[in-house]
């Protein structure tokens, strides 16, 4: 009895965790889709500025400037997300023609108002960027906790539901509208390397000169000692004899 009551306690906990944790989920992906419907709200808002600023010094612009108005209308009135994705990826490629087309005017580019408001649409679409990443991010964490076993037998019957991703179709749909229109400046050619003169070619390398030994210095044989011949000796020289000195007689 207790242990029957011990698994339905523990399948009830099991229950009530999984629940709090999928509706915690799935609030922070409300979360993040309120933050990007702000940010396209405020971009929304910025683009008719931007028409008729442009309508100012490019007049001759209606076909571009119509289609800017038409897509804005359409994004705003779509319904399910990827319907909102396509839409949002169109008004972004007409956006880059507008501004495409206002390189061609000086004087609009130098505009004071005209600076702000592309200042002001790129602080958006940073923020843009920033809220679908942190949108895809929690729509990730939230299906995966879905998917996993066993929450997959248990969260289908509870209500919850996988979320669509917001993100654009190719790669080029990705980048963000180029809104700067400072001249690119002129590209700087590297200097061309200084030619290096080949290195000399390394002197062959032959065998070690054989080294001469020095020539021994002759030795002289000494000079024959001659022997006195034998049975002859020299007398020695006879010593000088002085004379004695005359004695003087005494006087009388």
């Amino acid at each position: 009895m207790y242990a029957i009551l011990a698994v339905i306690l523990v399948v009830v906990v099991f229950l009530v965790y999984l629940y709090n944790n999928l509706v915690t989920l799935r609030n922070k992906v409300k979360e993040a889709w309120a933050d990007i419907e702000t940010q396209l709200k405020r971009r929304y808002d910025l683009i008719p500025n931007i028409v008729e600023t442009v309508k100012g010094y490019a007049k001759h612009e209606e076909g571009t400037l119509s289609k800017v108005t038409e897509m804005r209308t359409k994004a705003m009135g779509a319904q399910t997300l990827q319907e909102k994705a396509e839409t949002e990826n169109m008004l972004s490629e007409t956006l880059k023609s507008l501004f495409a087309v206002a390189e061609n005017y000086p004087d609009l580019k130098a505009n004071q108002n005209f600076l702000d408001l592309q200042n002001t649409l790129k602080e958006i679409e940073e923020h843009l960027q920033l809220s679908r990443r942190y949108y895809n991010g929690t729509v990730r964490d939230y299906n995966t906790q879905i998917e996993v076993i066993p929450n997959k037998f248990i969260a289908g019957p509870m209500g919850f539901t996988p979320s669509e991703f917001f993100e654009t179709k190719n790669e080029k749909e990705k980048e963000n509208v180029q809104v700067s229109f400072t001249e690119a400046p002129a590209p700087v050619e590297p200097p061309a390397p200084a030619p290096v003169a080949p290195a000399p070619a390394p002197a062959p390398v032959g065998p070690p000169a054989p080294v001469e030994a020095p020539a021994p210095a002759p030795v002289e044989p000494p000079a024959p000692v001659e022997a006195p011949a034998p049975g002859h000796v020299e007398p020695p020289a006879p010593a000088p004899v002085e004379a004695p000195a005359p004695t003087e007689e005494p006087k009388q």
